[in-house]
């Protein structure tokens, strides 16, 4: 029978070579100063653990680009980090997440009188007799599920009603390229994301707030309308919307600001459209937004929601690792601001990612929302 001096002297040789083997655990590098520095103290949760989590988004491989990170806890920045490049001052591309700011407007409308959720929307073409667009409301546009014939993504790419608005055919004059397809679908009957949809509901915003068909006049407009209604009273004075040649607000894609501003109205969303005491849009407008469509668990108007689909993979969100009630404003190549009400949290996310490095980005992402309660 061995001794037991024997048997330490065997565990002393094993463990080295099982740890060469790569059985044994490898402890992470530490943390960085700009790590530990981009994590305030009080933020709530284990600043270590937070830094660490916060560090994985922008180091770890298989993420893609992540240019910018903010979260919010309460009301207040409680990290902030950003890649060589890019910082406070950086202006951001919005991409899709212009959509739920473009809804934020359209709420501010309907709050004022000037549109109705279910009554047929302002366009001169659908009115004629006969058309059948003339059924289509503004919660279906909300909704997304119009009937019109928008498909988002194309093979090939310049064949996607997204890319002949934006870039070919439709670019001059964006809503009437998207407002002249037919229907494929009767309204209300499907979902079908939809960026030409968005620019029919900035260009129905143009036509209540001015009769006037001359784009300067369009643009002026819905920017001063915007900026009084949504971006001055929120301190979003980074913000810079675009517009086409006819003065349409680009409200699918195309705005710029910087982190804090996305982080900004994130927040403002969480506290259901106060600010500072004011009531800028009305809570059950946040509400709405933040409601299921009939046709989409996880989309409500021009936002999407943490709701379990049935999306067996590719889900926007990540519904079994957060509370359902998380809401995000999503947008190209990972572009997202994502809100969690219950736990007081608005999570900034910027950068440059594909599909499948967005998928493995969510789940870093949906750690950090996991550090707090």
């Amino acid at each position: 029978m061995p001794s037991r001096f024997a048997s330490l002297i065997a565990a002393a040789v094993l463990v080295p070579a099982l740890a060469a083997c790569g059985d044994a655990p490898t402890e992470p590098a530490p943390l960085t100063e700009e790590a530990l520095a981009a994590v305030a103290e009080d933020a709530g949760a284990p600043k270590d653990r937070l830094a660490r989590e916060i560090d994985d988004l922008f180091t770890k491989e298989g993420l893609g680009e992540t240019r910018a990170v903010i979260l919010m806890r309460g009301g207040e920045i409680v990290a902030e980090r950003y890649a060589p490049g890019y910082d406070a001052d950086t202006r951001f591309v919005s991409w899709s997440m212009a959509k739920t700011v473009t809804a934020a407007m359209i709420g501010m409308l309907v709050a004022d009188g000037r549109l109705r959720l279910d009554e047929s929307v302002p366009i001169e073409r659908w009115s004629r007799p006969g058309d059948p667009r003339g059924e289509i409301t503004l919660r279906q546009l909300l909704q997304m599920r119009s009937g019109l014939e928008h498909t988002e993504a194309g093979s090939p790419p310049y064949d996607s009603s997204e890319v002949r608005m934006l870039f070919l055919d439709g670019r001059d004059d964006m809503a009437d390229f998207a407002a002249s397809q037919p229907l494929e679908s009767e309204p209300g009957a499907t979902f079908e994301y939809s960026s030409n949809t968005t620019v029919i509901l900035a260009d129905i915003a143009a036509r209540v707030l001015t009769g006037s068909e001359d784009p300067e006049i369009r643009r002026n407009a819905v920017d001063t309308y915007l900026r009084a209604r949504i971006f001055d009273p929120l301190a979003m004075e980074s913000v810079v919307p675009e517009y086409d040649a006819s003065g349409t607000l680009i409200g699918g894609s195309l705005m710029h600001a910087t982190a804090r501003d996305w982080a900004r109205f994130g927040d403002w969303l969480r506290n259901k459209g106060s600010y500072r005491g004011s009531q800028l849009l009305p809570r059950k407008w946040v509400e709405l937004m933040t409601t299921p469509s009939p046709r989409s668990a996880h989309y409500g108007f021009q936002t999407w929601l943490n709701r379990p689909t049935e999306l067996t993979d590719n889900h926007p969100l990540f519904p079994d690792r957060a509370p359902q009630s998380v809401f995000a404003m999503i947008g190209h190549m990972g572009q997202y601001v994502i809100v969690s009400p219950e736990q007081k949290l608005t999570l900034v996310r910027l950068g440059h990612s594909n599909a499948p490095e967005r998928e493995a980005m969510l789940q870093e992402a949906a750690d950090v929302l996991a550090l707090y309660p």
